[in-house]
């Protein structure tokens, strides 16, 4: 008998056990130089053949490309999201989730003349072959998901992280091509009527994970590889919005970069969980934002939306101040859809096209998106922290194009408390149509709730950039020591108030571009909005029992550089 060393670790991980010290793919180990999921995905890719089967001179075939990423789960690895896979090991899309798809984007009539009811006794007429990748899909096959939500909102403690909110990897293909194969024993079928339907089919988003943003179409390809005609988007439109940003960029397991479109549906459940964490208890307060963004309790609730993202510009770069770090600078067209409209009323549909716009502003006026939203951008605003080279913080987002009207809604530091009010007011609205009645002396105990007494905004008009006071305040002493009026030195750096590296603070900093509506002389008696080079300056804090939050905002009460509460 050969005895082979550690004869284990030459088993390929597809065939060893999901338990510890053998296979975790979804695991993520902070200690390991190699993932599980990048020895898989590098085993698995290595056999798998270069190219798809082919699907023979009966099949007529279409190929489109994806705008981010794509993945549906085949189910045949516990713990984590795999995809399906096919013939040769290569991953695809399984033609009965083609087929119901195709179903459910044809009419009544559509259906009847192509045999696809259930109660039909006779053969369908359209057999579906399914898709698979035919462009170089096996780069940045290794994602992630980050669960943050108790962390970011609701621990009161975040020196440490709850349970379960820890980095789990999965496995998606980063914009694959897919060519999508359907056949017909009939020699007429209307085949451009086919291929209608199934782009429709498309609009919706195909896979798992769609509401964040994977398995949404970009465009069909020629045969060539090139972009023929662009994908519609399908479900009814509640917001669109021109936005545009620069932050720091999100790094995959393997240290590749890239700008990930989910951080807007994160964003906005976050913050309504914020606002309505601030008006019901917490059980319900999560089962309406569930209801809207979908959740995993109580079995997995499908939520009402989902976003996509439209990128028309993206650049990213490194910050190389000595650090190094990735960075992106992008614009595009963000869509929030109601993909089932049939399971609301219009009253419902309606209090939604109002209640989206308000968290969106809401999002806008407060903060950013992705990574150190709860900080303006310090390379813009602080620009003298980076002379002794600092690591990057912060980021910055506002309004573009034809959006810029919405900037001008809260254009001054007057208009910024009656704007919370507002947005309370709407959610309000909403959760009374659910059958929520509002309770804010009920509130949820959570560090972010969004309630009178948990929550303060304080602002100042900024002109200009150089104008940027309070950021100064969370790196530097606020206060100086005064020998003469025996006052010591107070800071809040590294302090519950701001947090520290792994521990989320209780302050957000804010450099919001203020926006005015103008004459517009092409069009008389209509408004045109304009950028202007002020900023308002805004802390919104949640204030801790510590001593240095106490201190701090007995600062602010005495209005310097001209702060004043505004909500």
């Amino acid at each position: 008998m050969v005895n082979i060393a550690n004869a284990a670790q030459l088993v390929p991980l597809m065939f060893q056990a999901q338990i510890k010290g053998r296979s975790q793919l979804q695991y993520i180990n902070q200690e390991a130089e190699v993932q599980d999921s990048q020895r898989w995905a590098s085993e698995w890719t290595k056999e798998a053949y270069p190219q798809p089967p082919d699907p023979g001179k009966t099949v007529t075939t279409r190929t489109y490309k994806m705008q981010w990423r794509f993945v549906t789960n085949g189910g045949q690895f516990e713990g984590i999201i795999f995809p399906a896979l096919g013939a040769f090991g290569l991953p695809f899309y399984p033609g009965s989730s083609m087929k119901g798809l195709f179903c459910q984007a044809c009419t009544s009539e559509q259906k009847q003349r192509y045999r696809l009811t259930k109660n039909s006794d006779e053969p369908s007429l359209l057999r579906f072959h399914g898709g698979y990748p035919v462009n170089d899909w096996k780069q940045n096959l290794v994602d992630i998901v980050h669960p943050q939500q108790k962390w970011q909102v609701q621990t009161h403690h975040t020196d440490e992280k709850p349970r379960n909110e820890t980095g789990f990897a999965l496995i998606s293909l980063s914009e694959p091509a897919i060519q999508f194969g359907i056949s017909s024993p009939l020699p007429d079928t209307d085949w451009q009527e086919v291929w209608a339907i199934w782009e429709r089919a498309l609009g919706y988003g195909i896979g798992c994970r769609t509401s964040s943003g994977y398995g949404l179409p970009k465009a069909r390809l020629t045969e060539l590889g090139e972009e023929e005609y662009p994908i519609p988007i399908q479900g009814q439109q509640l917001y669109k919005a021109f936005l545009k940003g620069e932050g720091q960029a999100p790094q995959l397991i393997g240290g590749e970069t890239e700008f990930r479109p989910n951080v807007f549906r994160g964003s906005l459940r976050g913050h309504a969980l914020r606002i309505f964490g601030g008006l019901t208890n917490q059980k319900t307060a999560e089962a309406l934002v569930e209801n809207l963004f979908g959740g995993v309790n109580d079995g997995g609730t499908q939520g009402l939306l989902t976003c996509a993202f439209k990128t028309s510009d993206l650049q990213l770069g490194t910050f190389t101040e000595g650090y190094g770090e990735p960075t992106y600078k992008v614009a595009g067209e963000l869509r929030w859809l109601l993909m089932s409209p049939r399971q609301l009323d219009e009253s419902k549909q309606q209090t939604l096209k109002k209640l989206l716009p308000a968290l969106m502003r809401f999002a806008l006026l407060f903060g950013g998106f992705g990574k150190s939203w709860r900080r303006a951008d310090h390379r813009q605003f602080y620009q003298e922290y980076y002379q002794r080279r600092k690591p990057l913080i912060g980021c910055h987002w506002q309004w573009d194009k034809t959006s810029l009207t919405y900037g001008a809604k809260v254009s001054s530091l007057n208009r910024v408390g009656r704007f919370i009010d507002q947005v309370r007011q709407i959610a309000s609205e909403w959760m009374q149509l659910q059958g929520v009645k509002p309770d804010e002396r009920n509130h949820a105990n959570w560090r972010e709730a969004w309630y009178p007494d948990g929550v303060e905004v304080w602002g100042r008009l900024a002109e200009g950039a150089e104008d940027c006071v309070a950021i100064k305040w969370l790196h530097e002493a606020y206060q100086r020591a005064n020998r003469r009026f025996r006052e010591a030195e107070q800071s809040i750096k590294q302090s519950s108030v701001t947090g520290q590296i792994s521990q989320v603070g209780r302050l957000w900093h804010r450099m919001y571009p203020v926006v005015k509506l103008v004459d517009n002389p092409k069009n008389p008696g209509k408004k045109k909005p304009r950028s202007t080079p002020n900023y308002l300056e805004l802390l919104t804090i949640f204030p801790d029992d510590s001593r240095k939050c106490d201190d701090f905002l007995d600062f602010l009460d005495t209005e310097p550089e001209g702060f004043q509460r505004l909500w």
